[in-house]
């Protein structure tokens, strides 16, 4: 049974004890399990309770009691007591009439019974309806007991005369009767079953019911999604079977509309934890199925989540007190005020059970004539001590699409030649024809529009409201039979509107500082201005004896590699700023390129260079003449293969696996100013499949070139030669370059996701090494031109004095090296035995002294000589 905003919770401090029930009877406790009746000793204000008797027994006496602000029950003055009751039946046949009787449960409703009656008095008048036969209601009350309910079955299927309709009550019970009545070929229609089990057409192939099932919610829920534009959902469940089943359809009718379930959550007792995780999982539009008191607990630990305000929305059902958030409930520890707080703004959906619109159905009755004639058939009760009242126009109803379907099957049946006492519990055409007529029923009802679904459930309006300042407010009705929402626009929001489902999340892309780039740009142009000057210059005095001493043609390949460097620069700091993605391969393969390249020709000719030095010079000395007179073809040769090992690996790369972009994502941020939106950062990369393999053949291969160059300039250091004459410089060039790419291909693959600290680090590195090479291999040699004007060629320097020259070590040597060849000439015309003589030299008559002259032999290898004279004077005797 659908439960109303008429009842409260029973966990209150003040109220009414608890008193005791009838003999032979019990009292009902509506929204109270067991556990809670036995726990609970005094029931809140309003509170209503309902007598319930055994057997066959009926209530004398108010059945219904309500809770008073003194105290007191209501109707004390009067005692309710269970007495048996002798079920009556209308004896008398009419006139070429048959009665057909209907069995009947009184799941509690004391306004249906007489509803009911209203409409068969109503349909037996009428002579358009069923005009040769009399309807007749025989009813039993089954306390909603599915035991006493099977007894009552069977009772009623073996005595005369034969049913054809059962009409159950309570959802326990049309379980019951709709699963068996399929043995005896019965049509079940219930007037007071919600439970969406009851939905199950392979299981209760027979069932019809006018009280909509408790799914019926959920297309007035989809219905709100889509017009508030939501398309992501979370719910949050007790854990029974009404919940459960309720839950199972909405997921399939949003999925079906395109609306995604992120988080689905249930409890048993403690909603704590199912609370957490929906805030947790960033939970916006919440959908709760729940008791009363279960709701209290819900929202006493939203508040403290805060899973409340202007971001969230909440969908809960709309059969609860209208102040069930304000009751004090000993199981939550927030007040009245939190509870207020947290509640504010949420949304209900109820099913309408009397028509709002004044509309005249197929009774001829608008449905506020319908209640002025209920009221008088109850003798002035009041509607909210009436049990089963707000469910009365139902079972009116329900005679009423019983007897227009009967109505409907007499033609069909007569022209296949049977009647309806034809009927029989194995007579399947006559069931087929009454299911079939059951099942296209549509007429306009005191309770709406009458029609069922494929499953047999009654499609009625659902009335839509929201809690406002406190108290529930009517926005709109929605009418699923016609899929129609009629709203009143009065909805109101804490924000600006409503909310949005989930966090907007704006991807934003991570761009290089500009300022960074185009102070970078300015140093790489004019390192590469610098490249220009110092390749011409080289181009221009290659004809000069000292330039041709340092092999300018390997130093115009370092001035070109050092230009290709620096131009690696722009590519690197080219992001989606100034390129479509589609253009960002290439601009990824220009880097690779030209990196690769520049590194070859650059770094492999100051190789080269060092690396002939040191072959030549730690050979052995009969080996040096060879070697001192290698051709430069080899020397270019070798920086060669080194470009050529380059150009091959990075052909394989992108052949086999070439370059792509991929995005790398980062942790969302807030912005700063009070919006509902997350930033995610995102960055562009230049990267392949397997990146890092290919990175450690590269780095692997260029390191082994950077080491072996730093130990070769290391060991040739002391050397001297003619053939090269810079290559001290090659070496300290040599050393900062290696040094800063060491450093620099570690950090940047540690800084990639810091787009500006990584372009800084690696641009910054390349600049850097590009200058201190250009600067110490070509400075010195413009400085020496300038200052000592050597401009002149190979020829003119021979005639040259060496004034200027024997300050350099290089002329000094070769100086020493002719005079040595001129006294070796010497040598060879004198005896190589020592001898000596004495010269008296008589001047003026004065012997002056005596002169020793001798031949000294110094130098230990017999191949270099040092030859001088030793000269002894002194003074003889006269």
């Amino acid at each position: 049974m659908v439960m109303c905003k008429s009842y409260l919770c029973l966990c209150h401090l003040t109220g009414c004890a608890i008193i005791r029930p009838p003999r032979e009877g019990g009292i009902r406790y509506r929204g109270l399990t067991q556990e809670q009746i036995r726990s609970v000793q005094v029931l809140p204000v309003d509170y209503e309770i309902e007598y319930i008797c055994r057997g066959n027994r009926v209530i004398a006496g108010p059945k219904v009691r309500k809770c008073l602000p003194n105290g007191t029950w209501t109707d004390m003055g009067h005692k309710s007591h269970c007495c048996k009751y002798i079920c009556t039946t209308r004896e008398e046949e009419a006139l070429h009439r048959r009665a057909v009787p209907h069995e009947w449960w009184l799941a509690g409703g004391q306004a249906c019974l007489p509803a009911a009656q209203m409409a068969l008095d109503l349909v037996n008048n009428r002579s358009d309806i069923l005009p040769d036969y009399e309807l007749e209601l025989i009813y039993y009350d089954s306390l909603c007991d599915p035991g006493e309910a099977t007894k009552l079955l069977y009772d009623l299927l073996y005595t005369e005369p034969i049913k054809i309709v059962l009409m159950p009550g309570c959802s326990s019970v049309s379980t019951l009767v709709a699963e068996a009545a399929r043995m005896w070929n019965l049509i079940v229609l219930s007037y007071g079953s919600s439970s969406p089990a009851l939905s199950n057409r392979q299981r209760f192939p027979t069932f019809f019911r006018t009280h909509p099932s408790a799914t019926l919610h959920n297309p007035t829920r989809v219905q709100l999604f889509q017009k508030w534009k939501w398309t992501k959902i979370a719910t949050i469940q007790q854990t029974t079977e009404v919940f459960t089943s309720t839950l199972d359809d909405l997921e399939e009718r949003v999925k079906e509309a395109g609306i995604e379930i992120s988080v689905r959550q249930s409890f048993l007792t403690d909603p704590a934890v199912a609370v957490k995780n929906l805030k947790r999982q960033d939970a916006r539009i919440i959908v709760g199925l729940f008791y009363e008191t279960e709701a209290r607990k819900v929202f006493c630990e939203v508040y403290k989540e805060k899973l409340f305000g202007k971001k969230y929305v909440w969908f809960l059902i709309g059969w609860y007190a209208d102040n069930w958030f304000k009751i004090k409930d000993p199981a939550i520890n927030c007040t009245v005020e939190q509870m207020t707080e947290a509640v504010q703004g949420h949304v209900t959906t109820e099913i309408v059970m009397l028509n709002p619109e004044t509309v005249r159905g197929a009774s001829n009755l608008t449905s506020q004539e319908f209640l002025d004639q209920l009221m008088s058939k109850l003798g002035g009760k009041n509607p909210e001590e009436t049990g089963g009242f707000q469910e009365a126009p139902l079972a009116y109803d329900a005679v009423w699409a019983l007897a227009l379907a009967l109505n409907k099957t007499v033609g069909p049946l007569k022209a296949k030649g049977y009647r309806l006492e034809d009927f029989n519990y194995n007579n399947r055409e006559i069931t087929a024809e009454i299911y079939r007529a059951m099942n296209t029923s549509s007429f306009e009802g005191v309770s709406g529009h009458v029609v069922f679904d494929a499953q047999g459930s009654r499609m009625a309006w659902t009335l839509i409201e929201q809690l406002q300042d406190g108290s529930y407010k009517k926005i709109g009705y929605y009418d699923s039979t016609k899929g129609n929402l009629s709203w009143y626009g009065n909805d109101k929001w804490i924000g600006a509107g409503p909310p949005a489902d989930q966090t907007v999340v704006i991807e934003q892309y991570r761009y290089l500082s500009q300022k960074l780039f185009v102070s970078v740009s300015v140093f790489a142009c004019l390192g590469i201005l610098l490249g220009i000057v110092c390749l011409t210059f080289n181009i221009y005095n290659s004809n000069v004896r000292y330039i041709q001493n340092s092999q300018p043609y390997l130093n115009n390949m370092t001035a070109v590699g050092c230009m290709m460097a620096l131009a690696a620069v722009f590519p690197l700091g080219i992001d989606g700023l100034h390129v479509h993605r589609r253009q960002f391969p290439v601009v990824c393969q220009f880097r690779l390129w030209l990196l690769g390249l520049g590194f070859s020709l650059a770094y492999g000719s100051m190789f080269t260079k060092i690396w002939w030095v040191h072959t030549v010079f730690t050979k052995k000395e009969e080996k040096k003449d060879r070697r001192k007179h290698l051709e430069p073809w080899k020397l270019y040769a070798t920086v060669g293969v080194l470009l050529g090992i380059d150009v091959l690996s990075l052909m394989i790369w992108q052949i086999v696996d070439p370059l792509h972009i991929t995005v790398e994502k980062f942790t969302r941020e807030a912005p700063k100013a009070d919006l509902d939106v997350l930033i995610q950062p995102l960055l562009e990369h230049c990267s392949s499949e397997k990146m890092n393999t290919w990175l450690g053949v590269v780095y692997g291969y260029k390191g082994l070139l950077l080491l072996l160059g730093i130990f070769l300039a290391y060991e040739t250091k002391s050397v001297s030669t003619e053939k090269i004459n810079d290559h001290r410089a090659v070496g300290m060039a040599i050393y900062n370059v290696a040094v800063l790419c060491m450093i620099t291909a570690p950090v940047t693959m540690i800084l990639s996701s810091q787009q500006d600290a990584s372009f800084a680090f690696a641009s910054l590195a390349i600049v850097f090494s590009v200058y201190i090479t250009l600067v110490v291999l070509f400075v010195p040699k413009m400085r020496r031109l300038i200052t000592r004007g050597e401009w002149q060629s190979d020829a003119q320097e021979t005639v040259k004095t060496g004034s200027s020259t024997n300050n350099n070590d290089e002329e000094k040597s070769r100086q020493l090296e002719r005079e040595n060849k001129e006294l070796q000439k010497i040598i060879q015309e004198v005896a190589f035995s020592t001898y000596s003589y004495t010269k008296s030299i008589v001047t003026h008559g004065h012997v002056l002294g005596t002169v020793l002259m001798g031949l000294c032999s110094c130098g230990g290898d017999g191949e270099e000589y040092f030859y001088g004279f030793c000269v002894v004077d002194w003074d003889l005797p006269q």
